[in-house]
């Protein structure tokens, strides 16, 4: 099944509202606008989609918050965006669902080991936005030190507010040990890619308010 039909399915069973094939979409659940990318995972026909609002009119040069919706197969137990398109030296959000309630953390490698916790990002699932059903779950968390990072050395990195970012992706199919804990182990990717982000097309005018209400 392509997943532009695949989304207008999940839509239709997630109360999403989304138009196939768009570019930027409007979650009833949040308030947000999302520029959003559906990133194939297979050599069929399955993607998972991932989704970014930010600040409108966020300055060039300065790190912004930013909101990450992903809406993955159920088969997969969970799911990494690394803010840098990479997997290394960047900061990662890791999430998965516990049940009905979303679980994230933030981590950072320096070297191909696991990652450890990045105690220079927050991260935080919001309940609003994160949901399933018998073939998707949908995640939606806050990330504060996401989008400004050292990568080495003294290297510093500022994602572009008003342009489109190269991020990277991991999953597995195996569900964190420790599901409710944000700190849990995970286990090695099944796979991991990349793809180019529009930014610009993600900037919601009302965002701290929309945080605050879904917070």
């Amino acid at each position: 099944m392509r997943w532009n039909f695949g989304l207008t399915c999940v839509a239709a069973l997630l109360g999403l509202a989304s138009e196939t094939g768009a570019d930027v979409i409007r979650d009833p659940d949040t308030g947000f606008s999302f520029s959003q990318r559906d990133v194939q995972i297979t050599t069929g026909n399955t993607y998972i989609t991932f989704r970014v609002a930010i600040p409108q009119g966020a300055p060039a040069g300065q790190p912004f918050d930013a909101v990450v919706q992903i809406v993955a197969p159920s088969n997969l137990g969970w799911v990494g965006v690394a803010w840098g398109g990479s997997m290394l030296n960047n900061p990662l959000l890791v999430g998965w669902l516990n049940g009905a309630s979303g679980v994230v953390s933030a981590r950072r490698a320096t070297s191909r080991t696991a990652p450890v916790a990045y105690p220079s990002a927050t991260v935080q699932a919001f309940k609003k936005g994160t949901k399933s059903n018998s073939t998707h779950w949908q995640l939606t968390a806050l990330c504060k030190g996401c989008t400004q990072f050292t990568t080495s050395g003294t290297t510093v990195k500022t994602l572009n507010p008003a342009g489109t970012n190269r991020l990277a992706f991991a999953y597995s199919k195996t569900k964190p040990s420790q599901i409710g804990s944000p700190t849990s182990p995970i286990t090695v990717h099944d796979l991991f890619g990349y793809w180019d982000h529009d930014f610009a097309a993600a900037g919601n005018a009302q965002f701290d308010d929309l945080v605050n209400r879904n917070l």
